[in-house]
């Protein structure tokens, strides 16, 4: 007989490696912010792995690399793949095989996307995937997958100079120290998702380039005007 979704057992699962969460968090999130084009072509999903925003770390990954994540989600039950195209299409199996409810997927999907977070800045991040009514409500989804056996989230200890406690997944295992510190530089920027401040670097530095490219077209206008420019002070 087979399983239905509320009699499947519940298994804990091994530590996923770093892009095997990415790639199950992809298809989470595209479910709920695409649902036109879930499940996911391997195309779709590895561009959603190789975003560039609202992702922490920003990843660079190829399709084999997705594909061997996915043959391994396969084997925990976590993806399946759509028979009923003539493009093989993947979606996930999250809830059923953690038996946590949607909205602690959201929670822990939006983790295992952007890496550490406060309850304040998951409360807004999963917004698309689950309208958390306030940051109390989120909290006390977050105590009971950490209370679960085994936890799937820690608290981590309060950053110096942060306001409040981040939290982070433990579906890729142990956090480490270094994912622990990141965003520790104080309250501004612990603000400030890490994958959105990168792009905001990129964007400063991409300006500042088509700043210096027009200031030498326009004096090499200038010279070819005869006009100086140094009355105006560029």
């Amino acid at each position: 007989m087979n399983s239905t979704p509320e009699t499947l057992p519940h298994h804990p699962v091994r530590s996923l490696t770093q892009l095997e969460g990415r790639v199950l968090a992809v298809l989470v999130e595209k479910q709920h912010t695409v649902p036109d084009t879930y499940p996911l072509s391997l195309n779709a999903l590895t561009a959603g792995c190789n975003q560039k925003t609202a992702r922490a770390p920003v990843m660079n990954v190829s399709e084999d690399e997705v594909l061997t994540a996915i043959d391994g989600l396969k084997r925990l039950s976590l993806v399946f793949e759509g028979s009923s195209s003539r493009v093989p299409r993947f979606e996930q199996n999250m809830k059923r095989v953690l038996g946590v409810p949607s909205q602690s997927i959201a929670l822990l999907t939006m983790l295992l996307l952007r890496g550490p977070q406060t309850a304040a800045e998951l409360r807004l991040n999963t917004a698309r995937l689950h309208a958390f009514a306030d940051i109390s409500s989120v909290e006390v989804f977050l105590e009971e997958l950490a209370a679960s056996e085994p936890p799937h989230v820690v608290k981590l200890p309060r950053a110096p100079g942060g306001r409040e406690n981040r939290w982070m997944h433990l579906l890729c295992g142990e956090v480490s120290a270094e994912e622990a510190s990141v965003r520790s530089g104080g309250a501004e920027v612990d603000a400030i998702p890490p994958s959105e401040f990168e792009a905001m670097k990129a964007e400063q530095k991409e300006l500042a380039e088509k700043v210096i490219r027009l200031q030498a077209v326009l004096e090499h206008m200038a010279g070819e005007l005869g006009i100086s420019l140094d009355r105006f002070a560029l």
